[in-house]
């Protein structure tokens, strides 16, 4: 996302359903006992970005006036952070409040954006206006954008709070997405960490809980096998450790002024009854955050950003499921709007560089300038010299909207591999907390936008974001094995394996900003001259599963080593049975 300045702005909320219980104070005796074990993710995975998508002879669109619209259109109050990624939203509406001759006023919308970073008051404005809507349906509407990986959490517990209204005020994600974090949400920390990811265990990060940008964390840490300690309040040395921040700012600075903490040493999910000090090793953070690392201390590079888990920060809009069927044309007419806004910033300085104007008018911080530096994002060299990238956004139009949601020529639902995959994480990493969440498929209606596809096929002219692969890995971002099971002999996979090669799509599917390695292992048992054309072809059959549910063929380099990588003991059964595995890199 872009720069998001206030402290709440993108805490990845559970909300009231968890609050209470994370940030209880710890008692622990100083004999072992139970605590909660360091968590193996799994692998966790997730498109990227050309400039212009009009053609050469597109037109560009008269700017909107300065003057407000008098449409006596619907009205609508819009709550959303400061996020560059809407862009599109700012040039759609031509200011605060709809202004003549933009593409909202044209539209018959009355719409008034408010900066609203904190989570939890978005939620209790969606709440007092579906209770107010239900008494009167002529209640102006409360519209809120949210980042689409922290979504299963804050529907869940939205939802919860919608019960008592009945069925029809549940809260869904309408498919009126502007765009998405491009590069700015990332994790930095030593680059040793980049070389060999195991030089995270036992490290640091400092962040906001359960925010999105400690979800990067949890996705890079996965996608290489590393625990993560779900603890804020003790240490494992066998695992990923997370400081709690009080919000992005404080992260970096933690960081920059050498804090640290006392801790109580965990191992195998007991206490030890021993203690160490901790400090600050790396920094889950977005703009300016990250800009305040480079240049006041320094020594931090990027590990993994949303330019490389390209599809794991898109915004989504939720409103009430009775206001949104009531007025299907005006959310019908927002999609139509803010796809032609989006292939107008895409394609012309001009319509940027007035969406620019915009932000800094809705969220009353700094200049457009600014706006537009981050938007666009940048590589500059921190204080001790080391490259560093700040910020990125992308806007989407009409047919980056199908392909998110799984309605473009490909068919793959890019929004519900993230939905799902970060869903399943928070429960994993918090079971107690977050036994489940809302489905998918009740959480996300596509009806809007499947509309305006079939009845605006002139819309789909703008070109798609495209990411634009190499032809091999050289650096790899994440690597994990798996132990895929074929028959004997064979490059024939075993059903059983399939669920695990659907986690690995999804992965990859979140990660699209990045290309996929599929390598074949075998033990030392045979020769070379067999070992080596059966790996690859085992390695070249998971590829053509991969395919088969959607990735892009110049997405996926297979290759077959046979035994000349083991990665333990071939003198032993257990040894062997490491070493037959595939091995999935994520790499640039």
């Amino acid at each position: 996302m872009s720069v998001k300045l206030k402290p709440a702005g993108k805490l990845f909320i559970i909300a009231a359903v968890v609050a209470a219980a994370i940030f209880s104070v710890r008692w622990y005796q100083n004999r072992p006992k139970d605590v909660n074990q360091s968590v193996d993710l799994g692998k966790v995975t997730l498109p990227d970005a050309p400039d212009a998508s009009l053609s050469g002879n597109a037109t560009l669109l008269p700017l909107p006036s300065s003057d407000n619209a008098v449409n006596g259109g619907t009205k609508i109050t819009w709550e959303r952070m400061a996020w560059n990624s809407q862009f599109s939203g700012m040039y759609a509406n031509g200011g605060v409040q709809t202004t003549k001759n933009s593409l909202f006023d044209k539209a018959h919308l009355d719409v008034t954006y408010v900066r609203q970073d904190d989570c939890n008051k978005q939620m209790a404005d969606l709440v007092k206006f579906a209770s107010d809507y239900k008494n009167n349906p002529n209640s102006p509407a409360v519209l809120i954008t949210f980042m689409g990986d922290g979504m299963p959490a804050f529907m869940t517990s939205l939802s919860k709070e919608l019960e008592p209204l009945g069925p029809e005020y549940q809260p869904i994600i309408i498919p009126v997405t502007h765009g998405k974090s491009y590069g700015e949400d990332q994790v930095m920390a030593p680059a040793s960490w980049k070389q060999d990811p195991k030089n995270a265990i036992g490290k640091c990060v400092a962040g906001v809980l359960r925010d999105g940008d400690i979800n990067i964390l949890l996705k890079w840490a996965g996608d290489n096998g590393l625990k993560v300690n779900p603890d804020e309040t003790t240490y494992d040395g066998d695992a990923i450790n997370i400081i709690a921040a009080n919000d992005f700012l404080d992260a970096p600075n933690k960081y920059i002024t050498g804090y640290s903490e006392k801790r109580k040493i965990v191992r195998n999910g007991k206490t030890t009854g021993a203690d160490t000090t901790v400090n600050v090793d790396g920094v889950a953070t977005w703009t300016p955050g990250d800009v305040n690392v480079a240049t006041k201390k320094g020594g931090l590079v990027t590990i993994a950003n949303t330019k490389q888990y390209a599809s794991q920060m898109p915004n989504q809009t939720i409103v009430i499921k009775k206001w949104a069927y009531d007025h299907r044309t005006d959310v019908e007419n927002m999609i139509i709007a803010l796809a032609q806004a989006g292939d107008q910033v895409r394609s012309f300085n001009e319509a940027k560089a007035f969406a620019a104007k915009v932000s800094a008018q809705v969220y009353q911080e700094k200049d457009a300038d600014y706006w537009l530096k981050y938007y666009n994002g940048i590589v500059e060299k921190d204080i001790q010299g080391q490259q560093v990238n700040l910020g990125g956004s992308m806007v989407f139009n009409l047919n980056d909207m199908a392909n998110t949601y799984g309605l473009g020529e490909d068919k793959v639902d890019r929004y519900k591999a993230v939905y799902n995959t970060f869903g399943n994480l928070m429960v994993k990493m918090y079971p107690s907390l977050m036994p489940t969440f809302m489905p998918y498929e009740k959480a996300v209606d596509k009806s809007f936008l499947f509309s305006v596809i079939s009845n605006h096929p002139d819309l789909m002219q703008g070109k798609a974001i495209e990411t634009k692969y190499a032809d091999q890995i050289t650096a790899a971002v994440s690597s994990k094995s798996y132990s895929i099971e074929f028959e004997t002999g064979s490059a024939n996979i075993k059903p059983g394996s399939y669920k695990m090669l659907d986690e690995i799509f999804e992965s990859a599917v979140v990660a699209e900003g990045l290309k996929i390695g599929v390598y074949g292992h075998t033990d030392n048992s045979g020769s070379d001259v067999t070992n080596i054309p059966l790996s690859e072809k085992r390695a070249n059959a998971v590829k053509n599963y991969l395919q088969k549910k959607g990735l892009q063929v110049n997405r996926i380099e297979a290759k077959g080593f046979g035994s000349v990588k083991p990665i333990a003991d071939n003198s032993t059964e257990a040894g062997k049975s490491k070493n037959r595995r595939v091995e999935i890199v994520l790499g640039e």
